[in-house]
């Protein structure tokens, strides 16, 4: 980053950790969990039950979409990661009571999404953000993502399903050609030198392979099988698994989990919230695929995590990485 936009970042970091009022974190930072009654062969409530976001107090457009205040220069904006779980915790609400308000919020969210898929450079059909993000290499607005596909699929699928709207498939059929194209082509995939493929929560180079946004967006994946029976989906699935599998091992400090794989002299470790987010997701891949990798792994990270030792160790690795590269 430039010294100024460094001192932008910080201004406006300050201003949404420490001030009063609300901020993205809001949004954002919910408690991870697991939901107990999301089917796993069958679309029907989805894996976290994201009880905070569906309830999401802040600001809103006037057509009740969420706006999410990330001060600074960057202000109120739409998210569509944000759109689609809000939407997603409000579905499964919907599935246990009927309530109309929460059926309102999730079609809200549904129709955002097939108003706002559009084609990126490349002819792509992505949902982009359109605003600036500090990323190590900053995101250039519009900027799109591998996790806002997966979420946005996983949304719409069930909402297809639920309304018998032929909209709401053909947008999520559209959004998923996303995982069959390289980053090179305008997709979200990064294929390793050994053949095994990532889907990129942020497209920069080179990648940085954030592991919740690539699990949540192989739940997309796997969403659109469930919905459509794809053979060719479910080969990207076979292969994200597989690539999880195989790496998993990357991301384990022995104290604590990796945010991301990175070429930093310092590892990106992640944050409090997030090291429980990878332990309730391992725990959910388990749960899908049976595999006893993820089982292990989610164990091994709940453990670290009860050790105030490794707690602190891992925040003083957090700060020096903040310091070092943003």
């Amino acid at each position: 980053m430039s010294v100024a936009a460094r001192l932008n970042y910080y201004r406006r970091i300050s201003s949404a950790y420490l001030l009063p009022g609300k901020s993205q974190l809001t949004f954002w930072h919910d408690q991870p969990q697991e939901n107990s009654a999301a089917s796993l062969d069958k679309l029907g409530e989805y894996y976290m039950p994201f009880p905070e976001k569906a309830g999401y107090a802040g600001p809103h457009d006037a057509d009740g979409i969420p706006l999410l205040d990330y001060h600074g220069n960057i202000g109120l904006q739409y998210n569509p990661i944000a759109i689609a779980q809000w939407g997603l915790g409000n579905f499964n609400l919907f599935l246990r009571s009927h309530r109309e308000e929460q059926k309102q919020k999730v079609l809200a969210a549904a129709d955002w999404l097939v108003e706002h898929l559009e084609p990126n450079s490349f002819g792509v059909p992505v949902w982009n953000h359109l605003f600036n993000w500090e990323y190590r290499t900053p995101l250039r607005a519009p900027w799109y993502s591998g996790l806002a596909q997966g979420q946005g699929i996983s949304l719409l699928v069930r909402v297809a399903q639920e309304t018998g709207r032929s909209a709401y498939l053909e947008t999520a059929a559209r959004a998923v050609i996303s995982f069959s194209k390289s980053i090179q082509e305008g997709g979200v995939v990064f294929t390793d030198a050994a053949g095994d493929i990532w889907f990129e929560e942020y497209i920069v180079s080179p990648p940085t392979h954030i592991l919740n946004g690539f699990i949540w967006a192989a739940w997309g994946v796997y969403d659109f099988v469930l919905a459509t029976k794809t053979k060719a989906a479910q080969a990207l699935f076979d292969r994200a698994v597989k690539t999880l599998r195989k790496n998993l091992e990357r991301y384990d400090l022995g104290f604590w989990s990796l945010y991301e794989l990175s070429d930093t002299r310092l590892p990106m470790v992640a944050s409090p919230f997030y090291h429980q987010l990878h332990v309730t997701q391992l725990r959910l891949m388990y749960r899908l695929t049976g595999n006893d990798v993820f089982a292990r792994y989610a164990d091994r990270w709940a453990a670290y995590a009860r050790s105030r030792a490794k707690r602190t160790r891992a925040l003083c690795y957090k700060g020096a990485f903040k310091l070092c590269y943003y």
